[in-house]
């Protein structure tokens, strides 16, 4: 199965809700077979490799190759800036969004190294920085037009390539990222919220009465997952979330990073709970609120080893895990080749 073609990008909310629930495109399972028969032949115990072995299945599942692979995988950063900012939700000031695209763009930030150690491509994309989205304490965040368009760049932003890993930078987006969550799956603030990075505990609770007094300005977003990421997104949770579910059309498999993009991906899932098949989620944040987020969706991460930086750091370290699983499922002997006695003896 070659990969799908580019599909246009939706035009509108509607058409977003009618994509995911008109019938996704699903995984070809023909492939998980294959892989489950090639590992019984490897010099191994049966599942003795753990994860490793079901990355393989997973990415075999989604590409609907002869076997998996990593030839080509994107890490790509989408960048937002957000009027919520204001309510001093941030240990940093917003222009250090634009700060750091500069140095994503110099190749000096951590992504740029797990990228490059991971043999990734890298981009980022920078999403109107100088004309942040609206206060969401005083009402929505975006028009639908803002929304859309922000969709539509994360859509059209995703390129020719076998596996995609997705992050973020943008500040004050852990306090949006806990407003949505909020909004999608219940809770007020303080259940939500966490250090982002590193406000001390008088900006925690600055942050918590944010996304309260903001679902109190948006009614309509509770319960209602495209409204909840206009009322209380960010542009670029917008695009990551335009960019899982143009890579689901394309049956493209996604590493997920930390907090902010799962509840990019978090939007897709409530509104259609198939939408997220295709995504594997690269670690769990040392944000509180990512673990009780990945509960929600039912992704067990590949990696805990209490990392919070976001800007797809993660996702690029759980590519090194993929790289692992590609190298065992390629290069080990069988039990034929090498003349070892399997578990039957022979």
């Amino acid at each position: 199965m070659s990969q799908s073609p580019l599909p246009v990008a939706p035009a509108s909310l509607q058409e977003v809700a009618a994509i995911l629930e008109g019938g996704l495109p699903a995984a070809a399972e023909g492939q998980v077979a294959r892989v489950a028969a090639h590992q019984a032949q490897l010099t191994k115990p049966p599942g003795s490799l753990g994860r490793l072995e079901e990355i393989c299945a997973w990415l075999a599942a989604w590409q609907g190759e002869t076997g998996p692979r990593a030839d080509a995988p994107q890490v790509l950063v989408f960048a937002g800036n957000h009027g919520v900012a204001a309510q001093g939700v941030s240990a940093f000031p917003a222009a250090v969004t634009v700060a750091m695209v500069e140095n994503f763009r110099a190749g000096g930030a951590a992504v740029n190294q797990l990228a490059g150690l991971a043999g990734a491509g890298f981009a980022v994309q920078a999403l109107d920085l100088e004309r942040p989205t609206a206060d969401f304490t005083a009402g929505p965040a975006m028009s639908e037009a803002e929304c859309v368009a922000a969709f539509a760049a994360g859509w059209n932003a995703v390129g020719e390539t076998d596996l995609l890993c997705l992050g973020e930078m943008g500040i004050a987006n852990t306090t949006v990222a806990a407003a949505l969550c909020a909004a999608l799956f219940g809770g007020n603030g303080r259940q939500w919220v966490g250090p982002g990075t590193g406000v001390d505990a008088a900006g925690l609770e600055r942050k918590a009465q944010a996304v309260d007094r903001g679902l109190a300005a948006n009614p309509a977003a509770k319960g209602a997952p495209l409204e909840a990421l206009r009322c209380l997104g960010g542009r670029e949770i917008a695009a990551m979330s335009g960019a899982i579910l143009c890579a689901r059309m394309r049956r493209i498999p996604v590493i997920l990073d930390g907090f902010v993009c799962s509840a990019a991906a978090a939007v897709l899932q409530r509104q259609q709970p198939d939408a997220l098949a295709h995504c594997l989620a690269g670690h769990v944040s040392a944000e509180p609120g990512h673990r009780r987020l990945l509960d929600g969706l039912a992704l067990a991460p590949l990696l805990d080893i209490g990392m919070r930086l976001g800007e797809a750091s993660g996702a690029a370290v759980a590519l090194l895990l993929v790289r692992a699983a590609l190298a065992c499922h390629h290069g080990m002997a069988t039990f034929a080749s090498a003349a070892v006695p399997g578990q039957d003896g022979a």
